[in-house]
């Protein structure tokens, strides 16, 4: 979900897809243990920039990233011959559609903006599920008047919660997708902000096409978190690892001021533990995408890129076929 930087959706339109788009490093495992023989690849993905707009084009040039896993091409929802035509060529060339995104606020205090974005994510829901995308992800939304995933005190309150609860179960009863997942993104300052309440959204929106959409970045909100991101991340997999369908690939680190300021970065130039991250990805079933988001230009999307293959390699992680 796009909060600094250039945004996820500007990125995605530039790539010709859809998005709606100075720290220590004291726990990267470098010299980890290589993933169990019986770990699964991890399907990396990211924006692919200046690329065709035919989905055969596009769904190779993937590949020649080493990429099986994209977010979904641009696409409306009526034109069916073009979703038949881009689950066709991505299905051919082993390239997972990870999500379908859908950034807008769900909670927004304007009840005509409210139903007008509650009407956007259920459509993207419908599109992830006709074209065989693995989810559709939205945040929760926030309260905030100004900025639409700003903080607000009562973004973790029990009013949150029951209405987020209540848009969960309006998008995916309207749908009833056979197939896709609908995600809330994970935030510091709104629900859901941890595991355990994801865990409980899970509960309370008693619905089996409600999934998990990780992004532990997000989840760094303090001190503890930031530097003991490793059990961070192994919460994360041994709470929600069945409900998982996305993922996010981003790096944090800490600008020293006088308050707490952790800022994205390019993925290896920060303080999440990635050789984790990816092992514990690489063990769940069924080769959940990771997708690189939120970099500033393509440089740095091919830097992170090129990081993680590498790290993959050191590790005894791997990526699937090699790139075409």
């Amino acid at each position: 979900m796009a909060v600094q930087r250039t945004s996820r959706r500007g990125f995605l339109r530039a790539a010709g897809l859809a998005g709606a788009v100075v720290a220590a490093r004291p726990f990267r495992s470098m010299a980890a243990k290589p993933a169990s023989p019986a770990a699964k690849a991890v399907r990396l993905g990211g924006p692919v920039f200046q690329a065709p707009q035919d989905p055969e084009g596009l769904a190779l040039a993937h590949r020649k990233l080493g990429y099986r896993a994209a977010y979904c091409p641009g696409v409306d929802l009526n034109d069916k011959p073009r979703i038949r035509a881009i689950e066709a060529a991505f299905a051919k060339h082993d390239v997972v559609l990870a999500e379908v995104g859908r950034w807008v606020n769900l909670l927004d205090a304007d009840a005509s903006k409210r139903a007008a974005h509650l009407k956007l994510v259920t459509e993207g829901l419908a599109l992830a599920d006709e074209i065989g995308a693995r989810c559709c992800v939205d945040i929760a939304g926030s309260y905030n008047p100004k900025v639409w995933f700003g903080p607000h005190p009562e973004n973790l309150s029990q009013r949150f919660f029951d209405e987020t609860v209540e848009n969960a179960r309006k998008i995916i009863d309207a749908v009833k997708p056979r197939r896709a997942k609908f995600c809330f993104e994970m935030m510091g300052w709104a629900i859901p902000d941890s595991a355990d309440t994801y865990l409980r959204l899970i509960k309370a929106v008693d619905r089996p096409a409600f999934g998990v959409h990780l992004d532990p970045c997000n989840l760094v909100n303090c001190p503890q978190r930031f530097y003991d991101n490793t059990a961070l991340l192994n919460e994360c997999f041994d709470k929600l690892g069945p409900w998982i369908a996305s993922c996010h690939a981003k790096d944090l680190t800490w600008d020293v001021e006088m308050n707490v300021h952790f800022r994205e970065v390019t993925v290896g130039t920060g303080s999440l533990d990635f050789a984790t991250y990816l092992r514990r990805l690489a063990a769940l079933p069924g080769e959940v995408p990771l997708m690189i988001e939120h970099m500033a230009n393509p440089e740095e999307y091919d830097k992170s890129r090129r990081y993680l293959l590498e790290l993959g390699k050191k590790i005894g992680v791997g990526f699937g076929a090699q790139a075409l």
